[in-house]
């Protein structure tokens, strides 16, 4: 396993579509190690293929352990590895403030359903599918849009919706950064 390098809003393969996943072997498996040690490193939830480099419909997410304000475990940690993932149905939705490894400094905020069924394929090519809410039915849009080409910025309804995490009074660079992404 190795930690790769994340590309950044500014690189053109962030903006690619991603292509269909048609090879399932070990490869496959050790671009997935690899990226979840990569979202380990950075600290982040969920990771896409594109964000590595790699044009392929392939996402992780590592969701951490929940626990009660007593400190009991309520949720273990659990991964999720998607192969060609595909959104089956959306319910609700609401705003969402979100982040991305790939926008660093940044937090906006974007509107996102609020529950998910995704269905696509394991890392073996066997069928998978998750009902999802709250932050991780907002993880798997989130990593979604990356096959595609979005990144969140895309979603923001306007520059008020977007603010830099080290100095939340300072706006500076925000349009510069939209204006990129337009």
């Amino acid at each position: 396993m190795a930690v790769r390098r994340i590309l950044t809003a500014e690189d053109p393969l962030l903006r690619a579509k991603s292509k269909k996943v048609r090879q399932f072997g070990d490869s496959l498996k050790a671009l997935a190690a690899d990226m979840f040690e990569t979202i380990h490193a950075a600290c982040g939830l969920g990771l896409a293929a594109p964000q590595v480099g790699v044009l392929r419909r392939l996402c992780v997410v590592g969701m951490p352990a929940e626990y009660d304000e007593d400190g009991e475990l309520v949720e273990p940690a659990k991964e999720y590895v998607l192969v060609n993932p595909e959104i089956v149905r959306c319910r609700g939705e609401e705003e969402m403030e979100e982040g991305c490894l790939s926008v660093p400094d940044y937090r906006g905020v974007v509107k996102r359903a609020t529950e998910v069924l995704m269905k696509g394929q394991d890392l073996d090519g066997r069928e998978s599918r998750y009902k999802a809410t709250g932050l991780l039915a907002q993880v798997f849009q989130h990593e979604r849009d990356h096959l595609d080409g979005i990144l969140y910025l895309d979603r923001l309804e306007s520059s008020d919706k977007l603010w830099r995490v080290s100095d939340e009074n300072e706006a500076e660079e925000v349009e510069d950064i939209l204006a990129e992404q337009g």
